[in-house]
């Protein structure tokens, strides 16, 4: 049964100082409680532990902040599910974290998970590139699924109907399913060309503040990007699949790309706002496409957060900040 709001600021704390005690040998002095957990302090261990109930992928930022906030010598993170993704992140920092799943018995360690594989797209799908760039929008795959964006904002989908693969119209599941309703006897390239004009006269210079220009801003900042890469110093950008799937389209996380600067590959993580979790995000995904490869991450001036910095200086291999003119969004 899910927990409200009070039960929740109750139950977790509760939970974290029982499962430290148990399982890790130490009281916590201190406890938050928060809606997808509880955050602990001891100054005799000198540890920060944090559990993660929900929206366990963006707990270690938060961890590991705390721990450099304190001073701390020991970090846990116990993850109610997905800790071994937890634990390939957190390995990428100098800094030792333990993260800790929860079974039957108590608490167990984790280990760092491989990326799984991506899907192969079927010829059928592939096939539809061309129908989606000739309708003037940009193809993008990411884990197995070819959708189009306009400056970022994905309007369609490359759908599996009864064994036949067709592109499906809008932003989003419902979106999609409405216009379907909608828009059903118009042809299928007719009605993304509208969608893309429509979706472009939003996502364009000294546009008025609406829905369709605030969702994913992060991706539009990277098709900026990719489209004048010399704006932070790239020869070329590319957008690359991110190290998770995202569960809606509305979803905000880092958009990755991979590029050349100097000569060299690198990989980028662009992000808008601040985000806790975006440089293990972005570790995440250099992980993923090349471990070895520089790691930029590129935020508006007014996002670049000391707390950004100092984690992204505390990688095993440090990343860059890239500070971009706060008003990208009048980029011409």
């Amino acid at each position: 049964m899910a927990l409200d709001p009070p039960q929740q600021a109750q139950f977790y704390p509760a939970k974290l100082r029982a499962l430290t005690r148990d399982h890790l040998g130490f009281e916590l002095e201190e406890v938050s409680g928060m809606p997808d957990g509880a955050l602990g302090w001891s100054a005799r261990a000198s540890a920060v532990v944090y559990l993660a109930e929900t929206v366990v992928g963006r707990a270690l930022g938060r961890t590991l902040v705390s721990a450099q906030d304190r001073g701390a010598e020991q970090i846990h993170v116990i993850c109610a599910d997905e800790a071994a993704m937890v634990a390939r992140r957190a390995a990428t920092f100098k800094m030792p974290v333990d993260v800790w799943s929860i079974g039957t018995d108590g608490l167990a360690a984790a280990e760092p998970a491989p990326h799984a594989p991506s899907p192969v797209l079927p010829e059928a799908t592939v096939a539809l590139t061309a129908d989606i760039v000739a309708a003037g929008a940009d193809p993008v795959i990411e884990h197995g699924v070819l959708v189009g964006e306009v400056r970022g904002l994905e309007i369609v989908r490359a759908e599996d109907r009864n064994g036949v693969v067709e592109l499906g119209v809008g932003v989003g599941d419902f979106d999609r399913e409405v216009f379907g309703l909608i828009h059903g006897d118009v042809p299928t390239m007719e009605a993304v060309r509208e969608v893309v004009e429509t979706v472009a006269r939003h996502r364009c210079p000294g546009a008025d503040p609406h829905p369709l220009n605030r969702i994913v801003s992060e991706r539009w900042l990277r098709s900026l990007l990719i489209d004048e890469p010399g704006r932070i110093g790239f020869s070329t950008l590319a957008s690359a699949e991110p190290p998770v799937a995202r569960v809606s389209v509305k979803e905000t996380m880092p958009a990755i790309a991979v590029g050349e600067l100097g000569g060299e590959e690198w990989v980028v993580a662009v992000s808008t706002g601040i985000d806790l979790d975006l440089v293990p995000y972005a570790a995440d995904a250099r992980l993923k496409l090349a471990p070895d490869a520089p790691l930029a991450i590129v935020v508006p001036s007014r996002d670049a957060h000391r707390v950004t910095s100092r984690l992204a200086a505390s990688l095993e291999i440090p990343a860059r900040l890239i500070a971009i003119d706060d008003n990208w969004r009048s980029w011409s």
